[in-house]
């Protein structure tokens, strides 16, 4: 009697499997490979016997043979790939359903590669984990894109080269055991160079004053006989006075701020000038990769990898969208479930005349997937959800729901206020002292939110707060005048979000790589962490001298984004893997390549970085 075949549908994690396995029942196998089951070799004993006599095998790549990779099975992984063979005796196809993206479409072929099936292969893709989206998937299957692999692999090839080539220099110039990367590298040098920043900073002091008064609202001193009183914006990046300020300014020291303070005692301050100018303030674009980790460093103060962490459950168990991508781009149906869930709630006036569309702003933005919002056609509210999600995923559920429910709500509307007042010194001095103020008049996509303050608790120095009603040359009664004095600050270190930040800005790594990045310049001792902010160590300085001195290419901003614009040329059939490897490591058009930059390491000196 004939078997009941079944298809076989590989996933990447376990989790991922039970999930999908429960949507697509009985005629089908789900079973998760753990992530990649093969990969270049990463010891010695990893290499075959037959090749490891050979020049090239320690590094895994066959340069001479067009940058051939050595691929090697991952010991751990052995006893899963003799699973997926028993599993395929039952199966009459197999539907590849690892990641839509280059690494999901590398594993779904190292699968292939290394199953070597006689059944029919389709590639499965699906941006969320619901029954809709895999039964519509498994429809809706393709081929496998070579031109992805090709790109992953070309960046897999870069760098192991790339390291393997680098880190040596390192171990002989600096210290054993310490490692160069392509992305580790330039990301360590931004911290460094910022601490440099710092480091030569001087540090400049100024006073100003403050006039509380009785109407409960607090005007800070503008000017004195004309003269601008200095503020922050004064000074530079480098502490220092703004040489177009020098003359224009008032810079106020203990002693003058003392004696006016004293010379305005018991003078009222009279309104000189009032005016109230509108405001429009529209809601961000939904979250991509990098967004959502700076929201949820800056809002819940996690790290990249923790954020990571959680989103990735969120999306395994069928709450969100894949969790790695670059575009702030929404499905109609997203779109759609979006403008109801705010008209459901917040009513319709606090939504889009029509849906908002946003375009994307990040350097290299591949833009291959939805932007990171709740799954399904119809969200769920965070409420809705909280019985079955844990502390930390309702956080950030709770983040992601509201973004992309605030995108398609209407502009927020504020009323700005800016009364200037008169008031005479003692000695007839002519003072301007000014209060700014602000009012939300229609919440719009705000009512989305619900940290946003209210006028009841408004911190009285800041700007969003209401002014209560006045009048031209009306006399407002001073409860006290006083002065305090103010230092400039040095440029802030880069915290976790801010890094990714400025990563995205320049276009170096992408959406998958922003953790690892900043866990391994960690684990390398590069980088410490000083409660948020990340510190470079001595070590760190040493070696991105070493690599500024005799690397300059390989760490150089703009030439790291560009290898980024070129393995996208690849991925999309634009340019070819060995083309691109070869003037890499070759050098082109006079520039020398990665061989020629490594090879005569007598020259270099750690001392002289």
């Amino acid at each position: 009697m004939a078997k009941d075949l079944k298809k076989l549908v590989i996933v990447e994690s376990p989790a991922k499997a039970r999930k999908i396995g429960g949507y697509l029942g009985d005629g089908f196998i789900v079973e998760a490979s753990v992530g990649h089951i093969r990969d270049l070799p990463q010891r010695a004993a990893d290499i075959p016997k037959e090749v490891k006599k050979l020049a090239w095998s320690k590094e895994g790549v066959d340069i001479e043979n067009d940058f051939a990779p050595l691929y090697v099975i991952n010991p751990d992984k052995k006893a899963k790939v003799a699973e997926l063979k028993e599993l395929m005796k039952n199966a009459d196809e197999i539907l590849l359903a690892t990641d839509e993206d280059r690494e999901g479409e590398a594993i779904a072929w190292h699968l292939v590669e290394v199953l070597q099936p006689k059944i029919p292969i389709k590639r499965m893709v699906f941006n969320e984990i619901t029954e809709e989206a895999i039964k519509a998937a498994v429809e809706n299957t393709r081929d496998l894109d070579y031109n992805l692999i090709d790109a992953q692999e070309t960046r897999r090839v870069l760098d192991r080269l790339y390291g393997y080539r680098l880190s040596p220099v390192l171990w002989k110039k600096v210290m054993p055991r310490i490692s160069a990367g392509r992305v580790q590298s330039v990301a360590t040098r931004l911290i460094v160079e910022k601490e440099r920043e710092r480091m030569a900073f001087i540090s400049s002091s100024w006073w100003d004053l403050n006039a509380k008064t009785e109407l409960g609202f607090t005007a800070r001193l503008l000017s004195v006989d004309g003269k601008k009183v200095a503020s922050t914006s004064d000074f530079g990046a480098d502490g220092a006075v703004k040489e177009k300020s020098l003359n224009d300014i008032l810079l106020l020291d203990e002693k003058q701020a003392t004696a006016l303070t004293e010379s305005l005692k018991n003078t009222p301050l009279t309104v000189k000038s009032m005016e109230e100018s509108p405001r429009t303030e529209r809601p961000k674009p939904p979250f991509t990769t990098s967004t959502m980790q700076q929201d949820a460093g800056s809002r819940l103060g996690w790290g990249a990898q923790i954020t990571m962490r959680i989103a990735q459950r969120l999306y395994e168990n069928g709450y969100i969208t894949y969790m790695r991508t670059d575009s702030i781009n929404l499905s109609d149906q997203a779109i759609k479930a979006a403008r109801a869930a705010a008209t459901a709630l917040y009513g319709k006036d606090h939504v889009y005349e029509t849906a908002r569309l946003y375009q994307g702003k990040s350097k290299n933005a591949q833009e291959a997937h939805e932007a990171i919002r709740p799954a399904g056609d119809v969200f769920k509210t965070p409420g809705e959800l909280a019985p079955e999600l844990s502390r930390d995923e309702f956080a950030l559920y709770d983040l992601i729901w509201k973004r992309t429910v605030a995108s398609q709500m209407a502009d927020a509307k504020k009323m700005q206020m800016r009364v200037d007042f008169d008031a005479k010194t003692a000695d007839n001095k002519a003072t301007i002292f000014r209060a700014n103020g602000s009012v939300i008049t229609f919440a719009g996509f705000l009512a989305a939110y619900d940290d946003i303050a209210t006028d009841e608790n408004k911190d009285e120095e800041s700007e969003d707060r209401r002014l209560p009603a006045m009048s031209i040359g009306q006399s407002v009664k001073v409860d006290e005048y006083s002065c305090e004095g103010h230092d400039t600050k040095p440029p802030a270190r880069y915290t976790e979000p801010t890094l990714v930040k400025k990563l995205e800005e320049l276009g170096i790594g992408r959406p998958s790589t922003f953790a690892s990045i900043i866990q391994t310049i960690q684990d390398r001792g590069y980088v410490y962490k000083r409660g948020r902010a990340l510190v470079p160590t001595f070590l760190a300085f040493s070696v991105t001298g070493l690599l500024e001195m005799h690397f300059t290419k390989l760490v150089d901003y703009d030439f790291t984004a560009s290898m980024e614009e070129d393995l996208d040329k690849i991925a999309s059939g634009e340019a070819g893997r060995v083309d691109w490897l070869r003037d890499f490591y070759y050098g082109v058009d006079g520039q020398p390549g990665l061989n020629e930059l490594s090879l005569d390491l007598g020259v270099i000196d750690a001392r002289a970085t």
